[in-house]
């Protein structure tokens, strides 16, 4: 993957790391794998779940444009495989373009590829999720994770509050399910051709990724737009009411699971100092402005790519997601010896009610306290 030239604004992490929290957690985390002779990369089991999810993006795309079915269960498997796109987005894209899936950087760069194959971009993936969010993470005006739909929710203290917010706790979820549509059609190109950001000063792209932009865009437009009108005994209202139908069930699933883990009670939402300093070791920050959600649920773990455990993913994003269950007990431990934070939301309705009450108050209050 080609890199951009990137030039972030100037903040800096200026703490001490806290009675070495991640230099003790980074050590112990180590010897786990060393004194299990085992790697920091996929495993079989990662593999398998590769196989599952790709396999079954293929199958039911096969059952859609064959219709198999009636046009209801039709409808079902449309909402079902934009989930499945989401799942393959957690489990495979994911770890393939944070370079953690494999040690062999062409294996992960061939996997990364299939993010461009469930609507979004690789490379303008890998600034702005990999270098700023996992950098600024929680940072108004920097991490543009937060900023979904500005103007209209708010998901930080700094954002402007506006009468319509108060019900934002409702409709935000509405405007999750846009979440893919938006990469589909508008935030790539976005990203792509703004010159400057909120998040950084100048960003000069190769021109390789404009024409990768675009190849993968239309290959995307083909997949699932052209081949279904042709091949499909459909009219072209119903494919509207599918191809929606498709995004919605994705979009859904990406916003709810994005916005759990940094928009719920206890995150803090830190602003940097006159001298743009963020007062704390970046690590310490981290576990600030991050919380888990059903760490105790196989299936939370297995859908959503180990994105559940949110705290680890940010510590350690060269590590394959399938161990995080296991290094988890490491950093909860030691973050409790360091007296660092360690947030978490015991099941996935707990996160959910923790969102919900934090859109409610950042709608109804111009200053909160997230707790």
């Amino acid at each position: 993957m080609s890199q951009a030239t990137l030039s972030p604004k100037k903040v800096r992490f200026t703490g001490q790391d806290q009675a070495g929290f991640f230099a003790d957690t980074r050590k112990q985390v180590d010897e786990y794998f060393k004194d299990n002779s085992i790697g920091k990369n996929a495993n079989a089991a990662m593999i398998l779940k590769t196989v599952f999810f790709l396999s079954s993006l293929v199958i039911l795309y096969v059952l859609i444009i064959t219709q198999q079915f009636n046009i209801y269960i039709t409808f079902g498997l449309a909402v079902l495989i934009g989930m499945v796109q989401a799942f393959i987005g957690f489990n495979v894209s994911h770890d393939a373009i944070h370079g953690s899936y494999s040690s062999n950087r062409t294996i992960n760069k061939a996997l990364g590829l299939t993010f461009n194959f469930v609507g979004a971009n690789d490379y303008v993936w890998d600034i702005y999720h990999n270098k700023i969010h996992h950098t600024y993470t929680n940072i108004p005006g920097h991490d543009e994770d937060i900023e979904v739909a500005p103007g209209m929710i708010r998901l930080s203290p700094m954002d402007k509050r506006i009468p319509a917010m108060r019900f934002q706790q409702y409709y935000a979820f509405l405007l999750y399910m846009l979440t893919s549509l938006s990469w589909v059609l508008r935030k790539d190109y976005k990203k792509m051709f703004q010159k400057k950001g909120e998040a950084s000063k100048l960003i000069v792209h190769p021109k390789i990724e404009y024409y990768r932009l675009f190849f993968f865009k239309f290959l995307y437009y083909g997949i699932f737009i052209v081949v279904p009108l042709l091949v499909m005994n459909i009219t072209w209202w119903q494919f509207i009411i599918g191809f929606l139908a498709m995004h919605f069930g994705e979009g859904l699933v990406l916003g709810l699971v994005f916005q759990l883990a940094h928009v719920v009670k206890g995150v803090e939402f830190p602003e940097p100092n006159n001298e743009g300093n963020i007062e704390e070791a970046w690590a310490v920050h981290q576990m600030q402005t991050t919380a888990n959600f059903s760490p105790n649920s196989p299936l939370a773990t297995f859908l959503c790519g180990g994105l559940n455990y949110q705290v680890e993913h940010h510590l350690f994003p060269n590590i394959c997601h399938i161990h995080y269950p296991e290094i988890s007990k490491i950093v909860k431990k030691t973050a409790i010896e360091h007296q660092v934070p360690y947030h978490q939301n015991i099941t996935f309705f707990g996160a959910l009610k923790s969102h919900f009450d934090t859109l409610k108050q950042f709608g109804r209050y111009d200053e909160i306290a997230v707790n």
